[in-house]
């Protein structure tokens, strides 16, 4: 088994990590259903979960997908760490088998061998040349990506956060619009609901500034997700991509921790929690991994330990390896064969048992909740690479519009729980289910078909 993710596990990924956060925002709309702890924590709400496990009922399942369900999003920052470099560290790499596809429009690319996820939004784009400029695609690779910031590079960082800005705004407002009508449709208190402030905050995707009751004031609730990505796209392009240090994450993970741990009230971490202090963990675990490969198959501005040496061979040989990429240049003796990595199959069983009680255990403190995360991220790994080819398909065609449905389900959720919240729940939400599929597919041929007549 080769030590990196292909493009179909990746979007495997992305599948799970999707139906977990629509499922989670339908549940625990459900007045029964144990809540969450993700932005705050409180030691009764673990507990409650215990006792309906013990108890097994009818609603076991709806518990779950209440209380676990929103660690989708983890899931999507460790893609979007793994991608980001994957398309701009890396111009020579990609994931196994990988094609040029683009998530909003499906189409494949055979003349690409080298396409990435980049994010959340779902686009998967080829890769470029370092301090290139693709006037196809307006993707930025900036320059200078080591050491400190010139006019050109401060250039070239801003056009890559415009570009990823236009593509989250051209995403988000379809949904946004939608959502908007029917609420006022729905609501009597639409005008205070949905003021002119709170709207520019969720237009400008800088909601996730807003201090008092982040929660409350956001709508509809999973759009603050756009101004947690804009965040981390500029945490990455201007320090994170232009200091290449394996120090630089451990810092940054470390004082992420350190600000939630030492915040004085909840509703301090409530806030924090909303913005980038709260992703770091898994977004730097998939920078670190894509960064790992790149060391072992030679290329990558960082030296990694077991692949010390991948940096000391000339940049000709690191860079000009055969069609296999898991044989080392016959050039030179200083690049390293690639090591492998991910454990054999007889092992990923265990790995996803010991992090599936990791994560339930880690839930039950607050100082082991912090790195739930992380156990999140090993053994939603884990899974993909032990999922059979009948399971890891339909998995990877969620996956590819996994955008749009992130867009569309709020909207669903909102008219069609009111219906089914109290009768007929698990009808409820197989036909949550379906419409959000539906409506994400629609999104999806309708922005398709506006790509192709530009």
């Amino acid at each position: 088994m080769k030590n990196k993710l292909s493009l179909q596990q990746t979007q495997a990924l992305r599948g799970l990590a999707i139906l977990g956060i629509i499922l989670h925002n339908y549940c625990h709309f459900l007045k029964f259903a144990v809540k969450e702890n993700e932005y705050t924590f409180t030691a009764e709400k673990p507990r409650q979960l215990l006792e309906k496990l013990m108890s097994i009922d009818s609603d076991l399942f709806i518990h779950i997908l209440s209380f676990f369900g929103h660690y989708g999003v983890p899931v999507f920052l460790f893609i979007s760490g793994y991608g980001l470099v994957k398309k701009y560290e890396a111009p020579h790499s990609a994931p196994e088998g990988a094609t040029n596809v683009s998530a909003h429009d499906g189409n494949v690319d055979p003349t690409h061998t080298a396409a990435n996820v980049s994010a959340h939004d779902g686009n998967v784009a080829p890769t470029h040349t370092a301090a290139n400029v693709s006037a196809h695609d307006g993707n930025v690779a900036p320059s200078g990506a080591e050491g400190g910031a010139s006019s050109s590079s401060l250039s070239s960082s801003l056009s890559f956060l415009l570009r990823h800005f236009r593509k989250l705004f051209r995403l988000m407002i379809w949904g946004y619009l939608l959502f908007v009508a029917v609420y006022f449709l729905r609501h009597d208190d639409g005008a205070t609901v949905y003021s002119w402030d709170r709207i520019a905050a969720q237009l400008t995707m800088t909601v996730n500034f807003l201090y008092e009751h982040p929660d409350r004031i956001i709508k509809p609730g999973p759009y603050w997700y756009f101004g947690l990505m804009m965040q981390i796209y500029a945490l990455y392009i201007f320090v994170i991509h232009r200091w290449r240090s394996n120090w630089l994450l451990l810092a940054l993970v470390a004082v992420c921790w350190m600000v939630q741990v030492i915040v004085p009230a909840p509703d301090v971490l409530n806030f924090v929690r909303y913005n980038f202090i709260g992703g770091m963990l898994p977004f730097a675990i998939g920078v670190a991994l894509a960064r790992y490969e790149g060391a072992c198959r030679g290329y990558g501005g960082t030296g990694v330990r077991g692949c010390e040496n991948s940096n000391l061979a000339p940049s000709h040989l690191r860079t000009s390896a055969p069609t296999d990429s898991n044989l080392a240049p016959r050039t030179s003796h200083l690049v390293p064969r690639e090591i492998n990595l991910v454990p054999r199959e007889k092992h990923l069983a265990p790995t996803i048992i010991v992090s599936a009680l990791a994560v339930f255990a880690g839930s039950f403190w607050f100082h082991s909740w912090l790195w739930v995360p992380l156990f999140i991220v090993v053994g939603a790994v884990a899974t993909v690479w032990l999922m059979p080819q009948w399971l890891l398909k339909p998995c990877a065609w969620v996956g590819g519009i996994s955008a749009a449905l992130f867009v569309m389900h709020p909207l669903m959720r909102e008219i069609i729980i009111p219906h089914y919240r109290h009768t007929d729940i698990y009808f409820g939400i197989a036909v949550y289910l379906l419409a959000s599929v539906a409506a994400a597919m629609l999104l999806q041929w309708l922005t398709s078909k506006s790509k192709t007549k530009k």
